[in-house]
């Protein structure tokens, strides 16, 4: 079965319309169509897009610091396995991988052999540091219309295109909550805060390292911004039709950070910080890291110094990418957030 006949039978079955959250559920996570299920080799050169650990070893190697106070690592989402690889080679501690995506297991057992293990789920009581490096983006979100005669939610219709229905539920009260000018549309994560909270409730002592391309709630719903945040990415081209190749490409909607560190707070966690992720990552010492390598050998050094062009540029991921830590029972600050922290603005 193509994606676009599971999708089109989906919406059969819901009489004609599915919400957009639904849609990108099955169109990136249905076991056996869905992009990140079926398969398909999406990281990387040879994919659709780069993420920081695939650029190269200095991004696992700096984040390495932050981690290397915490007896044990679970990763959420492990993508390829590149940033397992580098922490596992930096870091003397238990680590563990939580991944939904069957074919993206079997990837990273062969790349990562006995080095790390898998888990079905999030350990009871778990002490030490949870990490998701480009999760959150990838959550189904719901699309709202805010108009001036009232809230609705916008779904996909047989056509595959666009359809708008009245907005209920958990959605409404949410989108209440925002202000903006009408006509607006924009995108509600209500897996991603339920998401957080699960995981704070698990964790017994630690950190919660959540990296990804966002803003705080005041940007994100920026009056200029009227139009969503929903990006795509196909063969390293980026657009936003989410309708174009349904299974065969990411979607993807950045993150509220707000929303997170307000759901970890609910859940008992405290903000332990927010930065972006240049400023993470020179607090983390990537110059150090750097001075590491050879700067007599170009060979060598060049490409470090490219990896780190590209994390630390705000062209690049330097400024839009950002990292938030939530958790408890720390009494020590986490290295990453000595300098630069912005929770203040969450």
């Amino acid at each position: 079965m193509t994606p676009r006949t599971r999708i089109v039978r989906e919406i059969e079955e819901h009489e004609g319309w599915i919400s957009f959250a639904r849609y990108m559920q099955l169109a990136l996570h249905e076991p056996g169509v869905g992009y990140y299920a079926g398969g398909a080799r999406v990281f990387g050169a040879q994919g659709d897009f780069v993420t920081a650990p695939e650029l190269g070893p200095l991004f696992g190697r700096t984040l390495a610091r932050a981690l290397a106070q915490f007896p044990a690592i679970l990763e959420i989402g492990a993508g390829s396995g590149a940033l397992a690889e580098t922490l596992t080679a930096a870091l003397d501690c238990d680590y563990s991988i939580l991944e939904t995506s069957a074919q993206l297991r079997q990837r990273q057992e062969r790349r990562l052999g006995k080095h790390v293990r898998h888990v079905a789920e999030v350990p009871e009581h778990f002490r030490g540091a949870i990490i998701a490096n480009e999760v959150v983006d990838a959550m189904p979100v719901h699309v709202v219309h805010w108009t001036a005669q009232g809230i609705l939610e916008r779904g996909v219709n047989r056509g595959f295109a666009w359809e708008d229905r009245p907005a209920g539920g958990a959605l409404l009260d949410a989108a209440r909550g925002i202000d903006v000018p009408a006509p607006y549309v924009s995108e509600i994560s209500l897996q991603g805060a339920a998401w957080l909270r699960y995981l704070v409730e698990h964790l017994e002592q630690g950190a919660i390292f959540v990296i990804d391309y966002g803003f705080p709630r005041r940007e994100y719903y920026h009056p200029q911004r009227a139009a969503g945040t929903l990006m795509c990415h196909h063969q390293h081209r980026a657009h936003a039709d989410p309708f174009a190749h349904p299974g065969e490409e990411d979607i993807s909607a950045h993150v509220d950070f707000s929303a997170l560190a307000q759901a970890a707070r609910a859940a008992g966690a405290d903000v332990l910080g927010y930065a972006t992720l240049a400023q993470f990552l020179v607090n983390c010492g990537i110059t150090e890291v750097l001075a590491e390598a050879n700067a007599e050998n170009a060979l060598v050094y060049a490409p470090i110094a490219a990896q780190a062009q590209k994390l630390l540029s705000p062209a690049e991921m330097g400024e839009l990418f950002k990292v938030l830590a939530v958790g408890r029972g720390l009494e020590q600050r986490l290295i990453g957030f000595t300098h630069g922290d912005r929770s203040n603005t969450l």
